[in-house]
């Protein structure tokens, strides 16, 4: 087990020490002090934390902290509006002392479960100070006392203000503790929490106002009741997902494994095709769709006999009728998975042609489906730029300048000008090399002429346009 950093430890010790400080006037508050209240919502915190842990209600959401987390955020379940109505409730002290309860019985991940633990609880008790500290500073003189909507504004900005130390203190501990680049520490939690806490923030307010009011406490407990039902529907959202993802994983890896020329091609193909779609404009609920169309396109090469897939020789007319059946394969393997939709039709038609001289179909223009022609793009966009064990890759501008010479015959037009207005916008970093890199000082085969042979057939990366 790695050692957690002295920067690190030396971090979340002064964080501690500072909640503690933070803690400290509660000796001074006397018995006038709500301490019942502080008690009652500390009971309920660490209530809320052990039911968040239940097997029916746990969901895939890591926690804060843990090596893959985003920074700073507290577990995105019910528990959070009870801390934010004590920072509502009670005096900054008292709220800080609510926080605990519920942080100490929060799971911790390896490694340094005890120092992931205290810092924890030290980050936000301090949220829910400075939170509370907001709150009195430019709420009504008399909580208790005021109407709902008057209490709106400094409620939003205590929650703004809980947010924003939890983001804080999360990034510098990932920096310290993670290695994380300081330049992106604290880019995850800045785009995830804000809206989070916002809801949370008025959760809490809801909370407060019926713990006061004729009712009392236990119509508070209400509030978290649709509260929970909505975490735990997004839990099963969570875990629905990540079953897709392992399911998808676990075709990219034997296809890989299978075809080791290409490995990594997938993913690429699966972020080009995205890079498409974002241009043109395609609806968020599609893009994870037309991912994992770009990522399974290859798929069907389970179906071709590896004997074809490694030969380095010339292929034959029957071996190049075999590879030409990788798409009907891929289609028949995917078939019965449901959540692919749309995928489905662009891990089949991905080699046709808008002029109609393609495969499996010889479909022409628009009878292509949408995303197959994006991923048509994307796939012959990473296999000109990727290394591959027969020749370099091509530099970005040569191949989208080949991609274009090819626009109107092989590819859609409009999905090869989208793909380079995304590329001038964003560039094109590939994070993954193809395993065929590792053999690209190889000279090209015998009588090749340095020209790609026909292995780009056989790894259904490299279309016309590459060759």
């Amino acid at each position: 087990m790695r050692e957690l950093p002295v920067a690190a430890r030396v971090y979340i010790g002064c964080a501690a020490l500072v909640a503690a400080l933070c803690a400290a006037p509660t000796v001074r508050l006397g018995a006038a002090a709500p301490w019942t209240d502080a008690l009652a919502l500390g009971v309920l915190h660490g209530l809320c934390e052990r039911i968040r842990r239940c097997p029916l209600t746990q969901g895939p959401v890591r926690h804060a902290a843990g090596p893959d987390a985003p920074p700073g955020t507290f577990p995105q379940g019910w528990a959070t509006p009870v801390v934010l109505a004590g920072t509502f409730l009670l005096p900054a002290p008292l709220a800080v002392l609510v926080a605990v309860p519920g942080a100490l019985l929060a799971p911790a991940a390896r490694p340094w479960p005890a120092a992931r633990r205290l810092w924890h609880t030290a980050e936000l008790a301090l949220a829910a100070w400075a939170a509370a500290q907001v709150f009195r500073a430019v709420g009504p003189a008399a909580p208790a006392a005021a109407p709902f909507p008057e209490l709106l504004p400094p409620a939003l900005a205590a929650a703004a203000a809980f947010c924003g130390v939890l983001t804080v203190l999360g990034g510098g501990v990932l920096a310290l503790a993670e290695r994380h680049p300081l330049r992106t520490a604290w880019r995850g939690p800045a785009a995830r929490l804000p809206v989070t806490h916002l809801v949370h923030g008025l959760t809490g307010l809801m909370m407060a106002v019926l713990w006061h009011s004729v009712y009392g406490p236990p119509a508070a407990l209400l509030v978290l009741l649709p509260v929970h039902l909505s975490c735990w529907a997004f839990a099963q959202y969570q875990r629905e997902r990540a079953a897709h993802q392992a399911t998808v994983r676990a075709l990219v890896q034997a296809v890989d494994i299978k075809d080791r020329y290409t490995r990594g091609h997938s993913e690429r193909v699966g972020r080009a095709s995205v890079l498409i779609a974002r241009e043109l404009g395609m609806a968020e609920d599609r893009l994870e769709v037309l991912r994992f169309a770009g990522i399974l396109h290859d798929v069907g090469k389970l179906g071709v006999p590896t004997r074809v897939l490694r030969k380095e020789g010339p292929l034959t007319p029957e071996e190049r009728r075999i590879i030409e059946l990788h798409p009907e394969y891929g289609h028949e393997i995917v078939r019965g998975i449901g959540f692919l939709g749309e995928a489905r039709a662009a891990i089949l038609h991905h080699h046709e042609r808008v002029d109609g001289s393609g495969y499996p179909y010889g479909l022409m223009g628009h009878q292509i489906p949408e995303c197959a022609r994006m991923v048509a793009v994307a796939d012959a966009f990473d296999a000109m730029t990727s290394t591959r064990s027969y020749r370099r890759a091509r530099p970005v501008p040569v191949a989208v300048a080949e991609l274009r010479r090819c626009a109107g015959t092989q590819f859609d037009p409009r999905m090869v000008r989208a793909l380079a207005a995304a590329l001038d916008k964003h560039g094109w970093r590939p994070e993954q090399v193809t395993a065929g890199e590792e053999r690209a000082a190889d000279p090209a085969p015998a009588g090749s002429g340095g020209v790609p042979p026909v292995r780009a057939h056989r790894s259904g990366a490299d279309h016309g346009a590459a060759r």
